[in-house]
């Protein structure tokens, strides 16, 4: 049973969210959007008391953040613009399920099922995304635009050893982490559920960071996930020191060097 205007009213026109450890800060008209949706039903079907919050209060979907601020996006404007080489739109599908928009969920499908590009000119497709909110409004697109523009560093800390003997085989490359730099948004487009998020948790997408690291340990693994987002080596630099095992010089020497690529889209 729908609660009484002065129980709804208890909602704040003003919404703080935790999706997933990622802050949204959006208004309740946007929420309850789309009739019938989860969301709807939840900022309006129920009360403040009977909703899961963090330890400050805010609201709590235990669901993936950062696609998250798509669902808002076309929760807003009735619309969804995703970057030119997203490559997460079954996982938006299955947000979109769980939120329970139909309409998004049917678009996203059939975008998934077409080819990223046309067979004549290899340029990007656009689809249709009509607005799911009222029958009378204009139809829109799902569209993939120029994605954004913007800089990523890749940082890690190596090391390797060198025998007595010039000629045997080197211990080469001991990679301990590789770290991101970038802003939030870019960083987790590219990376996505590879990106370690443990030293810098709970910030917004349009703030930056440099203590987010890989889950992984091979750089080029790195490089073929920003070559795919389509992002260019622009610069690197390195630092390197040399020192023995013990004191004595004819031990193994141990290589270590810091090194930074920068990549930009």
């Amino acid at each position: 049973m729908a609660l009484t205007d002065s129980q709804s009213s208890t909602f704040p026109e003003i919404v703080e969210l935790n999706v997933g450890g990622q802050v949204y800060v959006t208004r309740l008209e946007t929420l309850t959007a789309v009739p019938n949706s989860l969301l709807w039903t939840k900022f309006t079907q129920s009360s403040p008391a009977a909703l899961p919050k963090d330890s400050k209060g805010r609201f709590f979907f235990d669901r993936d953040g950062f696609l998250f601020r798509y669902i808002l996006d076309y929760l807003r404007d009735s619309e969804l613009s995703l970057p030119e080489f997203f490559k997460e739109r079954r996982r938006l599908q299955k947000e979109a399920d769980f939120f329970q928009l139909p309409e998004l969920s049917r678009r996203l499908a059939a975008v998934s099922k077409d080819s990223s590009y046309t067979e004549d000119s290899g340029e990007p497709e656009e689809a249709e995304l009509c607005s799911p909110v009222t029958s009378s409004s204009s139809d829109r697109t799902l569209r993939s635009p120029g994605a954004t523009s913007g800089y990523i560093t890749i940082g890690y800390r190596g090391s390797y050893t060198i025998g007595r003997d010039i000629q045997a085989d080197a211990k080469f490359r001991r990679v301990a982490r590789i770290t991101v730099c970038s802003k939030i948004s870019l960083a987790k487009e590219v990376f996505g559920e590879t990106l370690n998020e443990s030293r810098d948790p709970d910030r917004p997408p349009d703030k930056y960071t440099s203590r987010y690291y890989l889950k992984y340990n091979f750089l080029e693994q790195a490089f073929d996930r920003l070559a795919e987002a389509g992002f260019h080596m622009v610069a690197c630099n390195s630092t390197g020191t040399c020192s023995y095992g013990s004191n004595d010089p004819g031990e193994d020497k141990l290589w270590t060097s810091y090194t930074e690529y920068i990549f930009s889209r």
